[in-house]
């Protein structure tokens, strides 16, 4: 899916329809701090041979898209989903 560089949306700190620049989102490093995660790691390392809990094919195939709409006027960044789909351009 094609997208515009510049789309004019409302901004609710505008209060106003103004323009705003787009681009993807991107997500951060996720922590490893909970210990469900630490204890996953943990089985999964096996004991020298094949690791235990092997991962399965995931059932989804495709991510979901966001964009971040950034207003030109108050640089208010607000998020827009689009959904699942294989690949998003940006037109510049």
């Amino acid at each position: 899916m094609k997208v515009p560089n510049v789309i004019r949306t409302y901004c609710p700190r505008c209060r106003k329809h103004t323009e705003h620049k787009v681009s993807l989102y991107k997500a951060g490093r996720p922590r490893k701090l909970s210990w469900g995660i630490r204890q996953l790691e943990r089985k999964r390392k096996g004991y020298g041979g094949e690791p235990r809990g092997k991962l399965r094919r995931k059932a989804k195939t495709k991510k979901k898209i966001v964009l971040v709409l950034e207003c030109k006027v108050c640089q208010r960044k607000s998020l827009r989903s689009l959904g699942r789909m294989l690949r998003v351009e940006i037109q510049r």
